[in-house]
């Protein structure tokens, strides 16, 4: 356990130690596309969106963010595959550092949650399969209306090791940038996503078919991106019984177990832990960003859960549909080290002291989440302190 407190029950509040980071509370900001980065740059109002979200000794995750030119499934996402994307970081990240805070950058390629319009050339977009997301889904277009995704590639053994070499130069990128670390987006039906779960990879080579094959593709990620900064800025979101896009498994505690064992074995294997693993409740169904999908069996959610944090040797984050009351008994009953929180940041840059004093909270406006306005619905969201104000 890497718990920092050896008295009394912890909370959200409590200390804790992330390996190398000395965490002054485990309320994290979790990430979130919000498609503010206008051609893929960085802007000042991210800086702005970042550093109202930062306390001294708190701990950010960035959007995710493009490894490579056919990485994006938004409009207006940010990169971190060239100069121009490094320096305007870099702005940000001091910005960050100087509120007092940490920031991982997290990694991202959507892989078939794409569109030709997103692509170099407009080719296909790449994937494990040549599958389409079914028309249950709609991607955001670039003029903000809807589509339709298209037929993916999928990617030859030869293309595999370019990809995997994508994610270790983002890894440097982000390095040279100032981020204190990176999180490898292995989640909720993008790319790496695409190569876990047994409802989407159908491939019959050594990337598909078994439960190690599936994993082989994120495990090469993760042991490159650790050789080339470290493990202990490394860290690792997995989704395995959440549905969005498709992404769905025949056995998601078994795909979890397998993923974790794995990581396991490399944290001993090169004698470092990883930063953290990140997990995505399964109550995502119901709460998530699409607001789809069903309400599972609480019993069975809290069971999966439990076994993950339990058998994952390391620093455990939990998201998806958390409230104060809920963060508050994961911390307290051991099911997770640190929480983050995604929606309720959007509308409260303040959230970690509204939490602390049980403050009410500003309601979201879901229509502004994915607009380019670099203001409204983005940092205007009011402070406890100029609410109290207005009384």
């Amino acid at each position: 356990m890497a718990e920092t407190q050896s008295q009394g029950t912890p909370t959200l509040f409590s200390p804790y130690k992330m390996g190398k980071f000395n965490l002054s509370h485990r309320v994290v900001l979790a990430p979130m596309t919000r498609c503010r980065a206008l051609n893929g740059i960085p802007r000042p109002a991210l800086a702005e969106y970042y550093t109202q979200r930062s306390t001294s000794g708190g701990f950010l995750i960035t959007e995710g963010t493009l490894i490579s030119d056919t990485a994006a499934g938004f409009p207006h996402v940010p990169g971190i595959y060239n100069e121009e994307q490094v320096e305007a970081w870099k702005k940000i990240v001091d910005a960050v550092h100087a509120k007092g805070s940490f920031i991982f950058c997290q990694l991202w390629h959507v892989g078939r949650a794409s569109h030709t319009v997103y692509q170099p050339g407009g080719a296909a977009p790449i994937s494990s399969t040549g599958k389409p997301i079914s028309n249950r889904w709609r991607i955001l277009m670039p003029d903000g209306s809807y589509g339709i995704y298209p037929k993916p590639r999928a990617l030859e053994i030869s293309e595999i090791q370019e990809v995997v070499e994508h994610y270790r130069k983002a890894a440097l990128n982000a390095i040279r940038a100032g981020f204190d670390g990176i999180e490898i987006h292995g989640a909720h039906g993008y790319l790496i996503d695409q190569f876990l779960k047994d409802g989407i990879n159908d491939r019959t080579d050594e990337y598909g078919g078994s439960l190690g094959n599936r994993c082989k593709f994120l495990m090469q990620i993760v042991q490159a991106v650790s050789s080339a900064i470290g493990a202990d800025r490394v860290a690792v979101r997995i989704s395995p019984a959440i549905d969005h896009l498709d992404a769905t498994d025949s056995n998601p505690l078994k795909l979890g177990l397998a993923v974790i064992e794995r990581l396991n074995k490399l944290q001993l294997q090169l004698g470092s832990k990883l930063a953290y693993l990140h997990v995505t409740q399964p109550r995502y169904h119901a709460y998530g960003q699409t607001e789809s999908g069903r309400h599972g069996d609480e019993d069975e959610e809290a069971y999966l859960m439990r076994t993950l944090k339990r058998t994952y040797q390391g620093t455990f984050m939990c998201s998806g549909g958390f409230t104060r009351e809920l963060g508050m008994q994961g911390v307290a009953e051991g099911d997770a080290d640190l929480v983050s929180y995604g929606r309720l940041f959007i509308s409260n840059p303040d959230l970690v002291l509204r939490l602390k004093v049980n403050a009410p909270l500003n309601r979201y406006n879901r229509k502004t989440f994915y607009t380019q306005d670099p203001v409204v619905g983005y940092t205007d969201y009011p402070f406890l302190s100029q609410v109290q104000s207005r009384l």
